[in-house]
């Protein structure tokens, strides 16, 4: 089962979906997230940014959890012009 989940802020939004992760070298398995974070006015999309978490996780509600919390910092730090793209 894949989970989404999505957050809007002002312009900016985050989405995420989480997918089954590949089997690891212990056969162990949990959940990846893809986090997709962007940025539209006036239904221009402005800015779009793709991105995987770097993390496993054991459930599929940690991933989606996860990888909100990270759009969300990610749009902190880019608003607060902590680097440019």
């Amino acid at each position: 089962m894949t989970i989404l989940g999505n957050v809007h802020e002002g312009h900016w939004s985050v989405a995420v979906e989480t997918a089954p992760a590949p089997c690891g070298a212990a056969g162990s398995r949990g959940y990846v997230c893809e986090i997709c974070v962007t940025h539209e006015r006036a239904g221009d999309k402005l800015f779009e940014h793709r991105f995987r978490h770097s993390r496993t996780f054991v459930s599929e509600r940690e991933a989606v959890l996860e990888g909100l919390r990270e759009g969300m910092t990610w749009i902190e730090l880019k608003m607060a012009n902590a680097f440019n793209m």
